[in-house]
């Protein structure tokens, strides 16, 4: 359900639904069956929309996921907040406070702001190698994919060292102010797994090219969402990524249901910028279940106009 504790909850008559994985379904019949119980606690996670424009329209980086991730087989970069994300003076900050940061989220923790800011850019930087930061407020690093780089991703996502000794020894500071953020999708009740995610955006760097982490992910591509968006009941995605378990599968069976509305909303909108800047008040989601005619769905209400100045298609 729409989560009614955040005070920016998203209110309107429209309802959009989503079809269960397999593992979802299995959790949301038990959760039926034996009777609602107290919801596994959600963990935090932060993850980011990476953007940039192009001749079809915006287009957004995915990669694939090992394993079974409640993120999504095909997801944005992201991950779980760690506690070394639980930072304060200790690391380089430009853009908004923190304080600032949590009133823009509807979080009243400062802290876990923070933390989520430091995540969607530490997480960021391990799968893609686009590193948000500069040595002040007005400047960004140059990150050219090289080997000695890839090491350095490999090593963070290991923890053989902090992103913030990373970020200290450079004297990087983060670039808060060039993430916009987006939604947050809240896991729901009877999923096993269950996550709070703070979706953000941003522009890709010029100066930055997205690769994927070779230890984690065999696939990551920009790609079209009005494309995706498009060939949804098609096997396309699924087929060009070519892991046994995306081979033959439809959209709405690799990515989350939050993954898929985020694309949607992109795949109408009239460019990066317009959807960065577009207003967005701390949106907090949680789909509900919805059981009809024996069929399990997702359900959430949707804001009646589209992100970013949006025409429809």
């Amino acid at each position: 359900m729409l989560s009614s504790s955040n005070p920016a909850v998203a209110k309107s008559p429209l309802k959009r639904r989503f079809q269960l994985w397999q593992d979802e379904l299995e959790a949301a019949q038990s959760w039926v069956e034996h009777g609602e119980r107290t919801p596994t606690k959600a963990r935090y996670a932060s993850s980011l929309v990476l953007l940039r424009d192009s001749s079809k329209g915006p287009e957004t980086y995915l990669n694939y996921r090992r394993g079974n991730s409640p993120l999504g087989t095909v997801a944005f970069p992201g991950g779980s907040v760690e506690v070394a994300d639980d930072v304060d003076s200790g690391i380089g900050w430009a853009g908004p406070s923190a304080a600032v940061w949590a009133k823009t989220l509807g979080i009243e923790d400062a802290a876990l702001a923070r933390k989520h800011l430091v995540a969607v850019i530490r997480e960021t930087f391990e799968e893609t190698g686009i590193l948000l930061a500069g040595s002040d407020a007005s400047s960004l690093i140059d990150v050219v994919p090289s080997p000695e780089w890839m090491r350095k991703r490999e090593a963070l996502a290991a923890q053989e060292f902090s992103f913030q000794e990373m970020l200290g020894k450079r004297g990087l500071v983060l670039r808060t102010d060039l993430l916009r953020p987006v939604v947050n999708w809240i896991s729901p009740d009877f999923a096993h797994r269950r996550f709070n995610t703070r979706y953000f955006a941003a522009a890709t760097p010029v100066n930055q090219t997205p690769t994927p982490l070779e230890s984690k992910s065999p696939w990551a591509s920009w790609v079209c969402p009005a494309k995706l968006i498009e060939e949804r009941e098609t096997t396309n995605l699924g087929d060009s990524i070519g892991q046994p378990n995306t081979v033959g599968r439809t959209l709405g069976e690799l990515v989350s249901s939050g993954c898929d509305l985020i694309l949607s909303k992109i795949a109408l909108s009239r460019g990066c910028i317009a959807y960065l800047n577009h207003k967005r008040s701390g949106l907090a989601y949680q789909p509900r279940l919805v059981v009809e005619d024996g069929t399990f769905w997702l359900e959430i209400d949707v804001a009646t106009l589209p992100d970013g100045v949006c025409r429809e298609r």
